[in-house]
């Protein structure tokens, strides 16, 4: 019975592979946890764009936002594994599992796909601040224990996160304001209202060059390209130090390795072509385009990273 057997397993093999190279064959949706207008949406579209063109079939973007990112990630998470649903996110995936009592989702119900870019964030004060470097401004921090406060656009956000992460680093007393977004927190930053934040270089340049607040310190080991006078915290302060923005790309558990791949490596042309380069480099991100295996060692490096920041401060959501 078995020879008889043998055709229709070949015959499905080819069936599945002849489906696989035709993928796509309608539309393929990449859901953005975050709302519209934002850094990764704005990304994401340009990513889609390209990738429409590279795969010769039509990539749209799907805001779902809310709950610091996780309605958009399970709605992915449950989604069908065929390739067609995809999920371009950002930090706060490596952060929300610390601070969500309990996830939407399971932690295996999503495969990395791709780490797609890195961006600094910038630490920042009012353009006439007494703080001329970090150093001054952690002297003050140290000498007036609970005097110094942050800005950040909410408890989820790599931007508090990252002011946690010099403060226990360097045993310092701060207070922590939260905002609802990023755009007010450096409003109130220019306005000398609270007295430093870590923004991301794409919201904070313009207001840097245009002399309403001063660059200290970006959180990357590395310059900023886009800053080049501005020493980095772990040359100034914190040897080692780091805190980025990421943004990356993920797809339900269980897609076929053929179409994951063809995904993958579609994504990795994206990222070198010029035009995807210098947007990402107007945002001061630098595009990445990764394996799988690398994005998942990066996530598993980031969640034990933060999930220490979180659990050492007693962090909990706004």
């Amino acid at each position: 019975m078995f020879r008889f057997l043998k055709p229709l397993i070949a015959a499905c093999a080819l069936a599945a592979g002849v489906a696989h190279a035709a993928f796509p064959e309608r539309p393929i949706t990449i859901v953005v946890p975050y709302a519209p207008g934002g850094a990764a949406d704005a990304v994401a579209r340009v990513v889609a764009t390209r990738l429409g063109a590279k795969l010769g079939g039509s990539v749209i973007v799907d805001n779902k936002a809310g709950a610091s990112g996780t309605i958009g990630a399970s709605f992915v998470a449950k989604a069908p594994a065929d390739g067609y649903t995809m999920l371009y996110d950002a930090t706060p995936y490596s952060i929300n599992p610390h601070l969500f009592p309990k996830m939407p989702y399971a932690s295996t119900a999503l495969q990395p796909l791709s780490l797609v870019l890195l961006a600094p964030n910038v630490l920042i004060v009012k353009a006439d601040a007494p703080y001329k470097n970090v150093g001054e401004l952690i002297a003050k921090a140290k000498a007036q224990p609970g005097k110094i406060n942050f800005a950040s656009g909410g408890s989820g956000t790599v931007q508090r996160l990252a002011a946690e992460l010099m403060a226990q680093k360097l045993g310092l007393d701060m207070v922590h304001v939260p905002y609802k977004s990023g755009g007010p927190a450096i409003t109130d930053v220019m306005a000398g209202q609270v007295d430093f934040m870590f923004g991301t270089v794409a919201a904070t340049y313009p207001h840097v060059a245009g002399g309403k607040l001063r660059a200290l310190a970006v959180s990357a080991p590395e310059r900023s390209k886009r800053l080049p006078d501005v020493p980095t915290v772990a040359e100034a302060a914190i040897p080692g130090y780091e805190a980025y923005e990421w943004n990356g790309m993920f797809l339900p558990a269980g897609v076929p390795a053929p179409i994951a791949t063809k995904l993958q490596q579609a994504l990795q042309e994206v990222l070198k072509e010029d035009e995807v380069k210098q947007r990402l480099a107007d945002l001061g991100a630098q595009p990445v385009g990764s394996t799988p295996a690398d994005f998942a060692a990066f996530l598993k490096k980031e969640d034990a990273k933060w999930g220490e920041v979180v659990k050492k401060g007693n962090i909990k959501l706004d």
